[in-house]
């Protein structure tokens, strides 16, 4: 689906995996114009998010439903939005590393390259129903990083430089965690740009939102649980990111399909491959993912399901 670019607000929702796009007046002084983006390749990429995968609710069938038609439609490379597993919080050791194991065994059916980010149901041990202390191995982002990788990284393919950013910071207390992009990954993201240069089109993804219209669409607004929906100090990274042309940032976490336009970026939220935490559609958006089509340095998607028939929230409950 292509979206787009408007200099006037505008507002679309709709209820079956479509996108809603938000604008705002784009106001970026004449001096921050970035240079003349290089030339770049043409290829398609998937992003895919929150698959919440679990030995129940038939989620593994599902994933590798999932996997299967993403594989079939031959993009260069898949991107992992985060929450790839359900839920390493509150479990065992031995629970949050089957789920890790379950997780690595689908991904083979994806048969192409994987970059991921991480989300907040990614982190071992740190709700106390876990059991699991700070010195167990593998508490925290260890297991992640020691079953998939870095927290955040960058790559560059066919002219295009692609970031993914770490937005679930540890903050100890009793909530856990919050939407966060601390200040060691902000240094680092301020040299990674400056090395990548003003000239070289820029696509971002974080798990949590950095920009979204969700809590204005929420039907129960609840300000304390801000800091666990959005990124909080979005505001720094967007700083960061202002002087390059960044083309869209990837987004996941809330599991509804939606675009917010800002000063010529795309903030793109796609829709879970878990649907509704594998309990059905959220808010009307099936599960799925979305194609990323770039064409010569210009950027369009669209939103595809794939035909899980999920386990209806009547039958877990007569299961249960």
């Amino acid at each position: 689906m292509k979206t787009h670019f408007s200099r006037r607000h505008f507002l679309q929702l709709t209820g079956q995996g479509a996108l809603a796009c938000l604008a705002a007046p784009m106001l970026r002084p004449a001096a921050a114009e970035p240079a003349a983006v290089k030339s770049a390749g043409s290829f398609d990429f998937v992003f895919f998010t929150d698959t919440h995968l679990q030995p129940e609710l038939r989620a593994a069938e599902g994933c590798a439903q999932c996997f299967r038609k993403i594989s079939a439609l031959r993009p260069d490379f898949a991107i992992s939005g985060g929450d790839l597993v359900f839920d390493a919080n509150a479990v065992t050791k031995e629970r949050a590393t089957q789920l890790f194991s379950m997780y690595a065994e689908a991904e083979r059916l994806l048969d192409r390259p994987i970059y991921h980010a991480i989300g907040n149901h990614d982190v071992f041990g740190i709700d106390r129903r876990s059991g699991a202390a700070t010195g167990t191995a593998g508490y925290g982002k260890r297991l992640f990083e020691d079953r998939i990788g870095s927290t955040y990284r960058s790559f560059d393919h066919q002219g295009y430089h692609f970031i993914l950013l770490d937005s679930i910071h540890l903050t100890g207390d009793t909530k856990a965690w919050e939407g966060r992009v601390d200040d060691r990954q902000l240094a680092w993201l301020e040299a990674d740009l400056a090395k990548s240069g003003p000239n070289v089109p820029v696509i971002v993804t974080v798990h949590v939102p950095l920009v979204t219209s969700f809590y204005s669409l929420q039907p129960v607004q609840d300000p304390a649980s801000l800091p666990q929906q959005i990124v909080v100090n979005a505001h720094e990274v967007l700083q960061r990111l202002e002087p390059y042309p960044v083309l869209a940032v990837l987004q996941g976490h809330t599991h509804i399909n939606e675009c917010v336009l800002y000063k010529d970026c795309q903030y793109l939220t796609s829709g879970a491959v878990s649907g509704n935490w594998w309990k059905g559609s959220r808010w009307g958006h099936p599960e799925g993912f979305t194609v990323v089509s770039l064409r010569e340095g210009k950027l369009t998607h669209r939103y595809e399901t794939y035909g899980f028939k999920s386990v209806s929230p009547a039958e877990v409950t007569a299961a249960s």
